[in-house]
């Protein structure tokens, strides 16, 4: 049976959500040999509203570019969820900062609440968070493994900044499987 799985990241322009899908992207491409599309929304709402990026996975082509039903959807802010909500898959995955998002949706899809904001400071650096949001799908998804991904990070991330990376990339990924 055909492998086939859509991921979309979502939240304010202040987290770089665009980078860990193209980290993601890459892994899932080059490190697992998977047919990748992403699509990443750029305009008005890149300064400021709700931003997002989408991912679809397969092991055959893919034919259409932009994801529908997805199964695991990141939601960062609370207009994040109220925008992209109704595009979940209804036995998928929501994950949310658990700050920001104070009403998450009903459905049948699985509510897990996680601190990404939060953690990016407690390790030192707010900018840590779309990586904390990397580690957790990470855990999550089944499109990928943790090596990849964390491969890909660490090939992408400025000389100097893997510890830092690598930790943030842990705190999501520990703090997914602790809700797992």
């Amino acid at each position: 049976m055909a492998f086939y799985y859509q991921i979309r990241l979502s939240g304010g322009a202040e987290i770089d959500l665009h980078l860990a899908s193209k980290i993601l992207a890459e892994a899932l491409a080059v490190y697992e040999d998977k047919n990748v599309v992403q699509h990443i929304t750029y305009g008005p709402e890149a300064r400021g509203a709700a931003v997002r990026t989408d991912l679809i996975v397969s092991d055959q082509e893919i034919y259409r570019p932009k994801a529908k039903e997805v199964d695991l959807l990141v939601a960062l802010t609370q207009e994040a969820v109220d925008r992209y909500a109704g595009d979940l898959n209804k036995q998928g995955y929501l994950v949310v900062d658990h700050d920001a998002v104070r009403r998450p949706p009903e459905g049948s899809f699985r509510v897990y609440r996680l601190p990404f904001v939060e953690g990016a400071r407690e390790l030192g650096d707010p900018r840590l968070a779309s990586i904390i949001v990397l580690g957790a799908v990470a855990a999550l998804s089944p499109a990928h493994n943790r090596r990849a991904v964390e491969d890909a990070l660490l090939a992408r991330v400025p000389p100097g900044t893997e510890d830092p990376h690598r930790a943030a990339f842990d705190f999501g990924f520990k703090k997914m499987k602790e809700l797992l």
